[in-house]
Formats: structure tokens, C-alpha cells, sequence
């Protein structure tokens, strides 16, 4: 049997702070409602193109997602780490005039 952990830590609001590491990435810490914190290394350009999505939509969602790692000291490593940013957009409001047709029986 194989079994793979992964992890997708969401939040919204403001990025986390980043700081500069080795090998071309950034560590970024994000601690849950329960005080668990997560410690991953993104690639600054991924991190870059976060940053700069961040500023690009008026309201946003991300997620930082990646292999559990090791227990810390606070929380847990996630390895392998990415990070993305989705705009969300408003929701449509549904007009009631299709049912308002199919009530009256006119077409």
C-alpha cells in the first residue's frame, strides 16, 4: 500500500511575510485558527507572481499547498511547497423572470 500526505493551507486577507532563502526561495510561516504553525520554501518566482496578483485583484483567495513534513517545534514542515492565488469574483445574481414566466403558464 502507498499513502501520500498532503496539505493545502488556505487564507485570505494579506500574504504571510516572507523571508529570503537559500536556493532561490522564500520561507513563509502560516499559522492556522489553531495556532499550528505551518513553515514552507516557495520559489520566488512563484512567490513574485503571488505578490503580484496579489496587488492585480480586487479580492483573492490563496492556498499554499505541499507534502506534510516533518513535526516543528510549533507546527509542521510542508514540503515541496507552492503557492497560488485565485480572484474571486461576484456573484452573479439570479433574476426570477424565468420563474415568473413558468408560474404565469406565458411563454
Amino acid at each position: 500500500m502507498q499513502v501520500k500526505s498532503e496539505v493545502t493551507i488556505k487564507f485570505s486577507g494579506a500574504l504571510p511575510n516572507a523571508t529570503p532563502a537559500a536556493n532561490k526561495k522564500v520561507e513563509i510561516e502560516l499559522t492556522d485558527q489553531n495556532g499550528v504553525v505551518f513553515t514552507a520554501l516557495i520559489n520566488a518566482k512563484s512567490w513574485r507572481k503571488a505578490e503580484t496578483n496579489a496587488l492585480e485583484f480586487a479580492d483573492w483567495a490563496g492556498a499554499v499547498s505541499g507534502k506534510l513534513g516533518q513535526r516543528t517545534e510549533n507546527g509542521f514542515e510542508v514540503i515541496d511547497a507552492g503557492i497560488q492565488l485565485f480572484e474571486k469574483k461576484p456573484k452573479e445574481v439570479k433574476s426570477d423572470v424565468g420563474a415568473a414566466f413558468a408560474e404565469s403558464g406565458t411563454s
